[in-house]
């Protein structure tokens, strides 16, 4: 059994969300959360409490791996850095537990979970539920960092039957 973490970053709301994998490719749904930190008096401290959010997650449930949105451009320098440097606290409380990260585009998310590269919110946490057999609703960044655990899953078996690297798997894209 491998233990993932999900991690869908931001600068207002960040969320996180593990599975589990069995050798077969099961998945089980163990834990998924949004942490809202949007309502920290400054921007620095919403950047510790992502940071000591995910490291207190890890260290409850113990994933080995893990999986993270990769950084898209917005329109907004401002917003954009704002993105980055919470996506840099959320990897600093990763590798600070000694667990690799794997870098997921959004595209590639919603591609392995719903098959378009295109679709919303809505259908990615709808096919999240189904997956994982979670009952009622999931907040659309906790789904989306199931999404990413999910992914991770799927790809991390792949290249485990084909044999290859995962940088060698990108650059076949």
């Amino acid at each position: 059994m491998i233990r993932i973490i999900g991690i869908d970053p931001g600068s207002q709301c960040t969320g996180i969300g593990i599975v589990d994998v069995d050798a077969a490719g099961k998945l089980s749904h163990v834990f998924h959360e949004a942490l809202v930190v949007a309502d920290e008096e400054s921007f620095p401290l919403r950047l510790k409490r992502i940071f000591d959010g995910i490291s207190d997650i890890i260290a409850e449930h113990r994933p080995v791996e893990c999986g993270i949105e990769r950084v898209f451009m917005a329109r907004n320098a401002d917003s954009a850095l704002k993105l980055g440097q919470a996506r840099g606290a959320a990897i600093c409380a990763v590798v600070n537990r000694g667990i690799a990260v794997h870098e997921y585009a959004a595209t590639e998310v919603k591609k392995s979970i719903v098959g378009s590269g295109r679709s919303d919110k809505t259908q990615v946490q709808h096919m999240i539920g189904i997956l994982l057999g979670v009952k009622g609703p999931i907040q659309a960044d906790a789904a989306d960092a199931l999404a990413i655990a999910v992914t991770h899953a799927h790809t991390r078996s792949s290249l485990e039957r084909v044999g290859i690297p995962r940088t060698a798997w990108r650059r076949r894209r």
